[in-house]
């Protein structure tokens, strides 16, 4: 039977991690600090959830818990392959067009591939929804149950940030079509949150999830913002050609 502590300190988690990413990310602050808020806000979960009585292991932090197993490799690999056959294949192309990738310059790509997708979400996000969340709600529930609930959490958590890559991609127009496009989107993210909550109870460590998710979301920057580049570059380069090797060469 579960303590009552427990259960508030699992309903307590769900409610701030739903609150914390709709309401911190409105303000221009938490965008600008984006990393180090995130990286401070990952390290008082985990300050928390030890005082609630978590382990390192309840957490997916034990022994061995760098090794995230052949599985979650194989998945990482297999979600490279596919971003990079979406940037390789035209018919793709569309999937990849993401305007607040797409504009971003070389340098602002490359920091949001390494370090801002990296620390402040994917560290971030994990340690506080297959690590805190998992364990906190595995405390009072069956896992299976666990890890629908952390799923559902983590759909909410993206309703704010997909409403937002909507507007920025203009795909709310009408107020019907906005809700139903948000909705189909914190559900597409919710059944994302499935995968990654199975693979960290399948192999008990937090390393499994983060690297899937990493491949997910740097390896999409990456394509997308490769495919712009190239389709940028695409004109500059069709004139050359039409003016001849001498007139390119001045």
């Amino acid at each position: 039977m579960a303590r009552p502590e427990g259960t508030g300190f699992a309903l307590a988690t769900c409610a701030t991690l739903t609150a914390y990413n709709n309401l911190f990310g409105l303000h221009r602050w938490h965008r600008r600090w984006y990393v180090p808020i995130n990286a401070c806000a990952a390290g008082a979960a985990l300050s928390a959830a030890a005082a609630s009585g978590l382990s390192a292991a309840d957490l997916g932090l034990g022994r061995g818990a760098w090794r995230p197993g052949r599985l979650a490799v194989g998945l990482a690999a297999a979600t490279c392959s596919g971003w990079l056959l979406s940037a390789v294949v035209p018919a793709a192309h569309p999937v990849l067009a993401d305007k607040r990738v797409t504009s971003l310059d070389g340098r602002a790509a490359a920091y949001g591939a390494v370090v801002r997708i990296p620390v402040g979400t994917v560290l971030w996000e994990e340690i506080a929804f297959r690590g805190v969340l998992h364990a906190a709600l595995r405390r009072v529930m069956p896992e299976r149950a666990a890890i629908v609930a952390s799923a559902a959490v983590f759909g909410l958590w993206h309703i704010r940030p997909t409403a937002e890559a909507l507007r920025a991609n203009g795909l709310t127009r009408g107020r019907g079509l906005a809700v139903a496009n948000v909705t189909a989107g914190c559900a597409a993210t919710a059944a994302g949150g499935l995968v990654l909550s199975w693979l960290r109870a399948r192999s008990g460590s937090l390393a499994a999830p983060m690297l899937v998710h990493l491949a997910t979301n740097s390896g999409g920057q990456v394509a997308a913002w490769a495919v712009a580049g190239r389709a940028r570059r695409a004109p500059r380069l069709g004139i050359s050609a039409l003016m001849g090797p001498a007139s390119a060469a001045g």
